[in-house]
């Protein structure tokens, strides 16, 4: 780089293209790709800080002075932002200007150290008048929202390390708990608490058809004689009435509707008309955007991130992690403009809509998330440039951002009231006046509903809606038929569980968490186990009640939900630097005055029953456990209380609030599945049998019924022959062969000849010419295989593994391994590497996507997304991966750490403060300690070599 250039330092790849050419030649762009350190492992603790860095990464005792290093996927990134700097004049930290992009910019100084003057750079669109209005305007590093983020990571492996191992010895191992991830798992189930202590309540009404005019609506039971029809919102959580109504059973409705029908008619008793406005909806923050994608769109809030992510990247949007509903002043113009070329001169009300922000947040306050640009492309103009969540996205912000600025719709709902003398009726009592009522709503004027109208989360109870028809034009007095009247029933609903934007809202609406960081957290709570998805629908697993449970009795203020939101608040106070970091972390772990710390909490839990927290009771005699394959009933022999208790498997796909005792005692009193008896292998004379077991169904071979066997005529098991007595010599019995089923088979519908296929797999398929090397067909973990040496290749069904034949194999292995017999797979392609001259392709793996050119494979660093990767940078993560060589073996990792000199230890973090004179004298003092070490080592070895010298 020529001397006198500016070096620009954003997080993102695709953002560093997108602004390099908005500066031009006068400057250099470069990405760090995320944060390039971190809080260190303990691996990465030299011995002499192991003392006070040992346990967190974090000196608890000394300021909670945390230990960062940069990690070794950074360490080519590191270098290659040193190398840029030394030619550059200027430094623009260009981070995302919120708490974690500004704690990137002070880790880029702590780790750069720049010798030329720096500046932060900040924008919040990514179009070429906003960037070189940012280079313009810089300002100073913000050092209270340094902090603010330095504590919530602090505070965050904290609480995580010092109660996630409880997780993993009473509950599971590999568990974790978090801060917000534990309140999340725990609105949860907690919502699934309320749906198992749901009692049902039923209730029947009545609907009819009237006509009036020859137009038929239809209208429904609201009163008989003058006492309200219960609904549903009338009945509590326990099926109890709240309130005095009058409730109808099947034969109460069932006359009623037989009356009406005989009666005929009915007369307009009301007729009321009220005209009513709707008011446009604020534009979108991070909060609403994922809720919202999540109704309209179905797209998971981790999903709805990622894609607004690369739409603000690739300068469509504004900066979409912000808690604001406010737009500038160009937005509102560029709004209003665009309403009124689409819809006309009335679209926009006189004076523009200003909305406020309710977050007290003010580091956090951008603008709402929108369109970028001064004047909005329509998403008709941008579709072909952008991919197709991309579109659905962008079509969803810019109908929200314009409709924001639009006229209130305007509407006139009008009530139609029939009575019914069902007293006229052949047959009926007297006094029965029944009531019906219809519904219309007509909009006189549409104005934002033009653009946009928002989802609705699911009704709890969809009966109870209102019904909207078009109603004819009636008046008080005005006879009208009344005819097919039916009685219906209904049953209350429990509230629904929670979908991950229902659960976005939820955690708003509580302050737990930042907007920003629902994505990942809920994605944490699904990839732990503590959910799964049903729909849309967040279920909760039993694992999860475990965790909750021991949360609730050991940790009760951490997974408080009014605690914390506390913190939030907390942390909110040291961005606007009204509370102190290290007093408020203090008191958090060591606790004060007022609150028990968090140290005091886990050095002080006493005994914890890990069988008792995995245990929810059903019923007397049945109790559901987890274990490591899945749920179970354990279930007690009230009759033998001392006996072992019957394990009964539980369908993992049903759902906590399903198990009732009912379906438990149906489980338990379902015939065994399987053990079913398929016939003799002619081979051997064994018995073939089909079992359904905790690892799924399989087929075992036995030894056929001996003389001294007894078989138990109630289930068909053989019971076996007497054991020797105590004392004699006993033979080890082999155990049995078997094999499992494939998915693709049942254990109902299996056959003797499948099941002799099965327990003589792996099939040889025959030899290769080529190589004389054994060609096999299997079945193993990720589906069926070929296996030919080490050499094993994938099929296309399981059936082939007893249909494939030699040739057919020899077909498949003459194919390149990664050729086009697989890149149907790949998630991207890129011309073929530099080095090993085969395509690069980015896969989806274990554990997670990564590149590979089939020969060497580089998983893609977390927070980096696939569509990050460029063909260079594909390039050079492969280039980097060979450099580092194959990772040893584990013995001989072992043996090298001993024999290898000492280790360097890595750069530890220097106070938390902007670069200055007393962070760079106490790097320099640390340096020259270590110098001076360094040279004492040296000075002893030297000496020691003398002494040997002299004595030889």
């Amino acid at each position: 780089m020529a001397q006198g250039k500016k070096l620009v330092i954003v997080e993102s790849p695709t953002k560093m293209r997108s602004i390099q050419g908005y500066l031009g030649d006068g400057f250099e762009v470069l990405s760090s790709v995320g944060h390039i350190r971190d809080l260190a492992d303990k691996k990465d603790i030299p011995a002499a800080d192991k003392q006070a860095y040992g346990k967190y990464s974090i000196d608890v005792d000394h300021d909670f002075d945390p230990y960062y290093v940069v990690s070794d996927r950074k360490t080519k990134t590191v270098a290659e932002l040193k190398r840029a700097l030394k030619n550059a004049d200027e430094l623009l930290l260009a981070t995302d200007e919120d708490r974690e992009g500004e704690a990137i910019a002070w880790h880029l100084l702590e780790t750069l150290k720049p010798k030329v003057p720096y500046r932060r750079m900040v924008f919040h669109e990514i179009t070429k008048d906003a960037i070189q209005a940012a280079v313009e305007n810089t300002r100073e590093l913000d050092l209270a929202l340094v902090d603010a983020q330095e504590t919530r990571r602090i505070l965050d492996r904290l609480y995580g390390w010092d109660v996630s191992p409880v997780l993993w010895y009473k509950v599971k191992s590999g568990l974790s708990a978090g801060r917000v991830q534990s309140a999340a798992t725990r609105m949860i189930v907690d919502r699934e608490r309320e749906r198992m202590a749901f009692v049902s309540a039923e209730y029947w009404d009545v609907d009819a058809q009237a006509s009036a005019s020859g137009t038929p609506f239809t209208v429904r039971l609201v009163r008989l004689d003058g006492g309200a029809i219960a609904r549903g919102t009338d009945f509590d959580d326990n099926g109890a009435l709240k309130k005095a109504v009058v409730v109808l059973d099947e034969t109460a409705a069932a006359a009623l509707a037989a009356a009406v029908d005989a009666v005929g008619s009915g007369t307009v008793t009301k007729v009321e008309a009220k005209p009513g406005t709707r008011s446009p909806y604020a534009p979108f923050t991070t909060s609403t955007l994922q809720q919202e994608a999540g109704r309209k769109l179905s797209m998971s809030a981790k999903q709805a991130m990622s894609v607004a992510q690369r739409l603000y990247e690739k300068g469509y949007i504004t900066y979409m992690r912000t808690d604001s509903t406010a737009l500038s002043t160009q937005a509102v113009q560029a709004a209003r403009s665009q309403a009124v070329a689409l819809y006309g001169d009335a679209a926009v009300p006189l004076k523009p809509r200003v909305y406020k922000s309710k977050s007290k947040n003010a580091q956090e306050a951008h603008e709402a998330i929108r369109p970028s640009g001064e004047q909005f492309r329509t998403p008709a103009s941008v579709s072909s440039q952008l991919d197709r969540e991309e579109q659905r996205l962008y079509d969803l912000i810019w109908k929200r951002t314009v409709a924001s600025q639009m006229s209130d719709a305007k509407y006139e709902t009008t009530t139609v009231t029939i009575a019914v003398d069902t007293s006229t009726a052949p047959g009926a009592s007297a006094g029965k006046v029944a009531e019906f009522t219809a519904s219309g709503t007509v909009y006189t004027f549409k104005g934002f509903l033009e653009a946009y109208e928002e989802g609705r989360d699911e009704r709890r109870n969809a009966a109870d809606a209102a019904e909207n028809q078009s109603l004819p034009a009636v008046a008080v007095g005005d006879v009208l038929g009344v005819s097919e009247a039916d009685a219906k029933p209904h049953r209350t609903t429990p509230k629904p569980r929670y979908t991950e934007a229902s659960l976005v809202k939820a955690l708003e609406e509580h302050g737990i968490g930042r907007p920003s960081t629902f994505a990942s957290i809920i994605g944490t709570v699904i990839d732990r186990g503590y959910a799964t998805k049903r729909g849309q629908a967040l279920v909760p697993t039993w694992m999860a009640f475990s965790v909750v449970r021991l949360l609730e009795q050991h940790f009760a203020d951490l997974i408080d939900y009014d605690f914390t939101a506390a913190l939030e608040d907390d942390l909110d106070a040291i961005a606007r630097g009204e509370q102190k970091r290290i007093e408020w972390l203090h008191s958090f772990y060591f606790g004060s005055d007022s609150q028990v710390g968090l140290r005091q909490v886990v050095d002080n839990l006493g005994e914890i029953d890990a069988r008792a927290l995995n245990a929810t009771r059903i019923t007397d005699n049945a109790t559901l456990r987890f274990g490591k394959y899945g749920p179970y009933l354990e279930v007690a022999d009230p009759a033998n209380p001392d006996a072992k208790p019957r394990i009964v498997n539980v369908p993992e796909d049903l759902a906590p609030d399903e198990l009732t005792a009912e379906k438990a005692q149906e489980l338990i009193d379902a015939p065994v599945a399987g053990d079913r008896v398929l016939g003799e292998n002619p081979a051997n004379g064994k018995i073939l049998v089909v079992k359904d077991g905790r690892f799924g169904p399989y087929i075992q071979e036995n030894d056929p019924v001996s003389e001294d066997d007894q078989v138990d005529e109630s289930t068909g098991e053989v019971v076996e022959a007497p054991k020797p007595k105590r004392g004699a010599k006993k033979e080890a019995a082999p155990k049995p062969r078997t094999a499992s089923l494939f998915r693709s088979m049942s254990v109902d519908t299996i056959d003797l000849d499948t099941a002799l296929k099965l327990l003589e797999l792996p099939r040889v398929v025959g030899v290769d010419p080529a190589t004389d090397e054994e060609i096999t067909a299997q079945n193993g973990r990720f589906g069926p295989y070929l296996k030919k040496g080490a050499d094993s290749r994938s099929l296309e069904s399981e059936q082939q593994i007893f249909d494939i034949t030699l040739e057919q194999a020899l077909e498949i292995y003459a194919q390149p391994k990664y050729g086009a017999r697989r890149a149907s797979s790949a998630l991207a392609e890129f011309d073929a590497d530099p080095t090993s001259g085969k395509p690069i392709r980015i896969r989806d793996g274990r554990f997670g996507a990564y590149v590979t050119d089939g020969e060497t494979n580089v998983t893609i660093p977390r927070g980096q997304q696939v569509q990050d990767i460029t063909f260079e940078i594909a390039v050079q993560m492969l280039a980097d991966k060979r450099a580092k060589g194959p990772a040893p073996k584990r013995g001989a990792r072992t043996a090298a750490k001993k024999s290898a000199p000492a280790k360097k230890a890595p750069a530890k973090a220097a106070a938390k403060k902007a670069p200055a004179k007393t962070a760079a004298k106490s790097d320099a003092d640390k340096a020259a300690a270590r110098s001076a070490a360094a040279k004492k080592a040296a000075a002893t070895r030297a000496a020691n070599a003398a002494k040997k010298q002299a004595g030889a």
